[in-house]
């Protein structure tokens, strides 16, 4: 598990182009302007319109820039981003780049520009904690845009009515909860598993209170799973599935597309609560009927597992970070220089209802969930990246799809240690 640091994503894009359109070629367009082509994975809502603005104003500076912002759907992001960096050609020049050992593959396989000499003292400054998780080899290869811590975000409408006073702080508190909303008749979790990420974060959470830091450190570095935690955190997935607490056909549920989605039914009070990272309160406002914040959104962080050797306190987070191509144009660093400052910084966190990487822009954050969730970052012993961003794309695809596996009933939780050992043992 690394030190305690912010760790940040970008959550955004802009108008939905083809994705076959230019990316790197010549880097000069029709008209003769330098094209910078952008891919993030936001694809509606204030974000695009942030993405809009901000392309506009960097352009009405740089007459002679073209910045073209390309939506991809989150969950089709990283096999698309794979097969076009292969061809600089049709690459984008500045993408979604997740930390850990995704973003460590690119760096090896010489995808990604060294940022280190060009980011912008406010980058530098206002930002250095948050580049350790985009800093590989004590070099830095991205820049993040927001923190984005994880936990659960409720309705406090939901939880009153079903008399919930407290939020739970322990397992067999959350059981207790589940409880009484089912005997309310309230869905108590919603559950994106189509687009499985979303369940094995449910995984990757028990793993983090049941292994001591020393079993995290060894299954990040070295790919070790021999610690019976690991086991352990699948038998916690299954105990949480004989809760029955999950909306009907969770399994079929994407996690972010529309009112159906599980997003959805907490925005529209369908379903309790969620396990999320950081950017849950942007999502949810986007599929609210009237699209305004969830005004009875709270937050809490994982429950504490009795006899589970892992700090309380600890947490899970994203680190999704804007990377640039290493044949980009320098237009392409310029663009990301200027949307990371403080002005723009700001106009992030409220576009996307999030909290900024800078530390200066912090100030901004207003909604009652994220000033939450903040605080208990401040507070965490430490924070570690999503399991399936630090073991990489093969491992971490492995690991999910044994979790879902599991939760389908083909698999337990023995399973889904072989399956991630199988994936680390082919490289």
């Amino acid at each position: 598990m690394k030190a305690k640091s912010v760790l940040a994503a970008t959550v955004a894009a802009m108008t939905i182009v083809g994705v076959s359109a230019c990316g790197g070629g010549d880097g000069t367009n029709a008209d003769g302007k330098t094209e910078v082509v952008v891919w993030m994975n936001s694809t509606t809502g204030d974000g695009k319109k942030f993405w809009e603005d901000a392309a506009a104003a960097f352009e009405k500076e740089h007459a002679n820039v073209d910045i073209k912002v390309e939506a991809i759907q989150n969950e089709d992001m990283d096999g698309k981003l794979q097969t076009a960096l292969q061809d600089p050609s049709s690459a984008p020049d500045v993408f979604l780049a997740r930390g850990g050992q995704k973003l460590r593959d690119v760096v090896e396989a010489g995808q990604v520009m060294d940022l280190t000499d060009k980011i912008s003292d406010q980058v530098k400054t206002q930002m250095k904690t948050a580049l350790d998780t985009t800093t590989i080899d004590g070099k830095v290869y991205g820049v993040p845009q927001a923190v984005l811590p994880g936990g659960i975000w409720y309705s406090k409408d939901l939880f009153k009515k079903a008399g919930i006073t407290e939020t739970p702080k322990t397992w067999d508190e959350f059981k207790t909860a589940v409880g009484k909303l089912k005997d309310a008749g309230i869905t108590p979790i919603a559950l994106g598993g189509k687009d499985a990420w979303p369940a094995a974060h449910w995984y990757y959470w028990f793993a983090l209170r049941e292994c001591s830091q020393s079993a995290f450190d060894e299954a990040s570095s070295d790919m070790k799973f021999t610690n019976d935690c690991w086991v352990k955190a699948g038998d916690d997935v299954k105990d949480l599935l004989d809760l029955d607490g999950f909306n009907d056909g969770f399994l079929t549920t994407s996690a972010q597309q529309g009112a159906s989605s599980s997003a959805g039914l907490l925005a529209n009070h369908m379903a309790a609560m969620e396990l999320m990272g950081g950017w849950e309160p942007g999502v949810v406002r986007d599929l609210t009927p009237d699209k305004k914040d969830m005004a009875d959104l709270g937050y809490f962080t994982f429950p504490e597992m009795e006899g589970g050797e892992g700090d309380p306190t600890a947490m899970l987070a994203g680190a999704d970070g804007m990377s640039v191509g290493a044949w980009a144009p320098q237009e392409a660093v310029d663009f990301l220089n200027f949307i990371s400052e403080k002005e723009w910084q700001e106009k992030y966190a409220e576009a996307f209802v999030t909290i900024p990487a800078a530390k200066n822009a912090q100030s901004v954050v207003t909604n009652d969930a994220l000033k939450q969730v903040l605080k208990v970052y401040d507070e965490a012993s430490s924070v570690s990246l999503w399991l399936d961003t630090v073991f990489g794309q093969n491992v971490g695809n492995a690991l999910n799809e044994g979790v879902v596996n599991m939760m389908a009933g083909k698999g337990n939780a023995e399973d889904i240690v072989k399956g991630i050992e199988a994936a680390a043992n082919k490289g």
